[in-house]
């Protein structure tokens, strides 16, 4: 019994190190998890539609690195207006990470009506249809902890671009 409550605080210990520690980057040797909770949510999103999932793209990571340190003083939800499809997100304090953001995304599959082509009621599913866009293929996202815990910043970046007005997802 005693074993639970330790690994629960070292989960907690270790999330909250991690979410420190990232800043528009992870270290190298934490690159490729860092990457799959992102892609993760999305691929698995895009597989249930029966879609090619979406590859990282270095080019993609520089656009969103440089947009989420834009971020960093005032960490507001404000998007880039870049050349690409993005998602944004924000989590109050720290320890938030990527696999949330990616999974708050999805999560809005549930408001998206194909029959019309839009979000049930007054709710927000645009980043859903972005993650499914069937002409996009490629990613990139970055992560920051905002200055004066503010909370943390992520950005994820799509090419080619979704979300046309009038335009299907898939």
């Amino acid at each position: 019994m005693q074993a639970l409550p330790i690994f629960l605080l070292l989960l907690f210990a270790t999330a909250t190190i991690s979410s420190n520690a990232l800043t528009t980057r992870p270290p190298p040797t934490r690159l490729l998890s860092w990457r799959s909770q992102f892609l993760g949510p999305q691929n698995a999103a895009r597989a249930a539609l029966r879609m090619r999932p979406l590859v990282w793209d270095p080019r993609l990571e520089r656009y969103a690195r440089w947009y989420a340190s834009q971020r960093r003083n005032d960490c507001q939800l404000v998007h880039s207006n870049g050349p690409y499809g993005e998602n944004i997100f924000w989590g109050s304090g720290v320890g938030w990470m990527p696999a949330q953001a990616a999974a708050a995304w999805v999560e809005e599959r549930k408001w998206y009506r194909y029959s019309s082509n839009s979000c049930a009621g007054d709710n927000v599913c645009g980043h859903y249809t972005q993650i499914v866009w069937r002409e996009t293929r490629r990613i990139g996202c970055a992560s920051v902890t905002c200055i004066g815990g503010k909370g943390v910043f992520m950005t994820c970046n799509y090419d080619p671009p979704g979300n046309y007005i009038g335009e299907r997802p898939y």
